[in-house]
């Protein structure tokens, strides 16, 4: 079965349903990205629901750039404590909003306090860390789902439906009227250029010669931006001294910027973070380079250019899901600068082909 069968025998009650429906999702930035497939499916299954999704402050410019979300309700919940006087203050204003419906993806117990203080009359989630009481529309199964975005996904189809063999992939849609007033803004000229985000959360997946692969692309005739959060500013400082006046450090708290260079760039080459999601959700040709993470369970639902892997996991059976600590980066580092500048040159080489 795939969303589109399921959507064409919709019931007609959700067709004629119009009340506001909130997203509660995962606010890591690749998870959120992965989040519009939910977005999506919610759509055609209430083609007239306003959808809104609740955001942090660090993923609330990519809502502007997602299709079928009205809008984001920012919120400020720390990760480490309760904070109730700021659940209280985040339900009140959900409460205003006369949300129908509350999709809640995270399953622990906080994720579930202000859709519930709010009143939201129907409040869809697993049962997770025992959420009896904020959750009244309980599912079951969570852990015969194989995938985090199948966990998710599942949530805003009807109770029992069948999973479908394919999610409809997320989608961020950059205006291309934005983006030459952003590189003229940025000093970045006009050249072809490749974006690399070296950053990612554990030493065990930050492939750790993207200097190399900036001298490789720059000898090429490619300027390179690099771009990432205020922890690559590091990484980034060592590809620019090494690389040159070519190399551009784009990181910073603004996650607007990684987005318009991501969408200006005809590449991206990413480690296994939340900007491989973000440029394989724009629509930018990206390699993603995974070390002891499985590209099976972590590659983004769009298709990537290619995936890059040890070889000695090549012929793993998957899914595996990691075989590594998070101070063990033996297998990111087996991975040669040959690999990947090799599979940028294929990636360009098709991109200029079928242009």
């Amino acid at each position: 079965m795939n969303i589109d069968s399921f959507t064409k025998s919709a019931d007609s009650s959700d067709v004629a349903d119009t009340r506001p429906l909130l997203i509660v999702p995962y606010n890591w930035i690749g998870d959120f990205v992965r989040g519009h497939t939910v977005v999506r499916v919610a759509k055609q299954r209430w083609p007239n629901r306003p959808i809104d999704i609740l955001v942090t402050p660090l993923c609330a410019p990519l809502v502007d750039y997602m299709p079928g979300v009205r809008r984001g309700i920012v919120h400020d919940l720390p990760r480490s404590r309760l904070a109730v006087s700021r659940q209280i203050r985040l339900a009140a204003e959900l409460r205003a909003q006369g949300y129908g419906t509350a999709l809640v993806m995270p399953r622990t117990w906080k994720s579930a306090i202000a859709p519930a203080l709010a009143g939201i009359p129907e409040r869809v989630g697993f049962v997770g860390e025992v959420r009896f009481g904020l959750l009244n529309r309980w599912r079951w199964g969570e852990r015969t789902l194989p995938r985090l975005i199948d966990k998710n996904a599942m949530l805003a189809l009807p109770k029992g439906a069948v999973r479908p063999e394919q999610w409809p992939v997320p989608q961020l849609v950059i205006p291309p009227q934005e983006i030459l007033p952003w590189r003229v803004a940025s000093g970045l000229g006009t050249g072809p250029a490749i974006a690399l985000a070296p950053g990612s959360v554990g030493k065990h997946k930050r492939w750790p010669f993207y200097a190399e692969a900036a001298k490789a692309l720059i000898a090429e005739g490619y300027d390179v931006w690099i771009v990432g959060g205020p922890g690559e500013k590091d990484a980034a400082s060592e590809i620019v001294a090494a690389a040159g006046s070519r190399a551009h450090d784009l990181t910073g708290t603004d996650l607007r910027q990684g987005l318009l260079a991501i969408a200006a760039a005809r590449l991206a080459i990413s480690n296994d973070s939340g900007l491989m999601h973000v440029a394989a959700a724009i629509g930018t040709p990206t390699i993603g380079i995974f070390g002891p993470t499985s590209p099976w369970h972590w590659a983004p639902l769009n298709p990537l250019a290619a995936a890059i892997q040890p070889a000695s996991l090549r012929n793993t059976v998957m899914p595996y899901h990691s075989i590594a600590r998070r101070d063990d980066d033996s297998y990111i580092r087996s991975i040669p600068v040959a690999d990947v500048i090799d599979a940028a040159r294929c990636v360009l080489t098709d991109a200029r082909t079928s242009s």
